[in-house]
């Protein structure tokens, strides 16, 4: 008779920290860990390859970040998968479960740039800057629905203000309403800081393409929250 060896799948949540049936700490045994969040927030508008995740978090070493992915793996909030001929590289990717998580980081995002201890001038990758728009989007603008392009090196956005709603992806910006080349920082200084389109232009930190009154209607949509007293 043939012996038979049971598996079982690995708890993830063998080693708990917290020990508490409460959500929030849920949510922290799964992305509590130093860069799990991060790691999440680049992945949010699109699967990346091992090299563009640790090229947009410089400060993790490869082995944390082997960690940290694999971890996010066995807890389904992200997979792996192989991209089809040419490319046949392999990315990560949140999965749907995981890409719930984004009004998350917008919650966090809002209540945390009210203490005065934000720092602007800190660097910014080009996925944070875009998930900012999202979760800055005034609720009370009356802008016509509109796309607007951004280029910031090789990394490049589309995004498509409707409303309430502001979809974004990558893509390149052939065809949209006005197109932002520039950095992230200078993107924080127009959108945020309301420095004039001329001023960033002349300095050379931005090139737009399209009409500049709609460009300029569009940054209106943007504001970030109030300090607090």
């Amino acid at each position: 008779m043939k012996s038979q060896i049971e598996t079982t799948k690995p708890d993830p949540l063998e080693n708990r920290w917290y020990n508490d049936a409460c959500g929030t700490a849920l949510a922290l045994e799964f992305a509590g860990e130093r860069w799990s969040l991060l790691i999440m927030r680049e992945l949010m508008l699109g699967p990346r390859r091992f090299s563009d995740l640790r090229a947009s978090l410089p400060g993790i070493s490869a082995n944390i970040l082997t960690m940290r992915l694999e971890r996010l793996r066995v807890l389904d909030i992200l997979r792996r998968r192989q991209l089809d001929p040419p490319a046949n590289v392999q990315v990560y990717e949140l999965t749907p479960w995981g890409h719930e998580a984004e009004p998350i980081f917008q919650a966090m995002s809002r209540w945390a740039l009210r203490s005065p201890l934000h720092d602007p001038t800190l660097p910014l990758t080009p996925v944070s800057a875009m998930l900012s728009l999202r979760a800055m989007l005034r609720p009370d603008h009356s802008a016509p629905p509109m796309t607007a392009g951004f280029r910031f090196g090789r990394d490049m956005f589309i995004s498509e203000l409707s409303g309430s709603n502001l979809h974004i992806r990558r893509g390149k910006p052939d065809v949209v309403d006005i197109e932002f080349d520039t950095d992230t920082t200078s993107l924080v200084r127009l959108v945020y800081g309301k420095q004039p389109l001329e001023a960033l232009e002349r300095q050379g930190l931005l090139t737009l393409k399209g009409d500049r009154a709609v460009a300029k209607v569009f940054v209106d949509c943007f504001e970030l929250p109030a300090h607090v007293s």
